[in-house]
């Protein structure tokens, strides 16, 4: 005998509602905890359940996620008494079109050098190795992003000032871009908010790296930055350093490029 009390159509059990939308029980649970979206309704059996306001609300909060919003601002946006569904609609229309427009740059852009270490290198295979260690994958990058990029100007570039570096340099460069790493991984578990004095400091020093290469605007860094979200490899090499550093450094470089010069 089913001792639950059947809901009506309109109205969805937390079970329902997680598989509905794609995301976990325990992901609509701490959503609750937080009052970011609740069940609205109790069976007469004292069951909570999702009406379909509560649905609505729930998928206008996946789609800030999506677009990089954290929780407590997705919160404030929702909970805004000034912002009808249609001007969450159209706010949500804009920020996922931004996105694509980003998306599709760096589809384009030359992001060339993979991370600086992919494109121009003039060391040895074993040199590269003994360099960057024996997970260095660069003959597979370089080949790739030659033939993406190989007839841009930046590759160009990216291969004149690569030619110039020696074996120290990429020894330096290595450190460097170690330090950063680590100190990145640093900033995200101490909370260090994206766009923050300390975020913003940690997104000009990865610029400064890539510049070793290659001129890197600010709206070349997000599409870098998008590509790290983008491509498996990438984010592996970030979440390995430190599980979700590959999406903190996107956030972190979209949020410095956004601040006022």
């Amino acid at each position: 005998m089913n001792d639950e009390t059947p809901v009506r159509d309109a109205e969805l059990t937390v079970g329902a509602t997680a598989r509905l939308i794609g995301v976990s029980v325990r992901t609509l649970h701490h959503w609750d905890q937080v009052g970011l979206a609740s069940p609205g309704a109790r069976t007469a059996a004292g069951y909570r359940v999702y009406t379909a306001p509560d649905i609505e609300r729930l998928h206008r909060v996946l789609t800030y996620r999506e677009v990089g919003f954290e929780l407590q601002q997705i919160r404030s946006l929702l909970d805004d008494p000034d912002a009808d569904a249609m001007v969450h609609l159209r706010r949500q229309r804009r920020l996922i079109d931004e996105r694509i427009a980003r998306l599709q740059q760096m589809a384009t852009a030359v992001d060339t050098m993979m991370e600086a270490k992919t494109m121009g290198i003039q060391l040895t295979p074993q040199e590269q190795r003994e360099v960057f260690g024996d997970d260095w994958l660069g003959d597979e990058y370089e080949a790739e992003a030659q033939e993406r990029w190989g007839g841009t100007d930046a590759w160009k570039q990216s291969e004149q000032r690569a030619a110039r570096y020696t074996k120290d340099d990429w020894r330096r460069i290595k450190t460097e871009t170690d330090a950063l790493e680590a100190d990145l991984a640093a900033a995200m578990a101490d909370g260090a908010p994206a766009g923050g004095e300390r975020a913003n400091a940690l997104a000009e020093r990865h610029r400064a790296g890539i510049e070793q290469f290659y001129d890197c605007s600010h709206e070349m860094q997000c599409c870098l930055a998008e590509m790290y979200i983008a491509d498996e490899r990438f984010r592996k090499h970030y979440d390995d350093v430190a599980p979700g550093l590959a999406q903190y450094l996107r956030d972190v470089i979209l949020a410095n490029a956004e601040a006022p010069a």
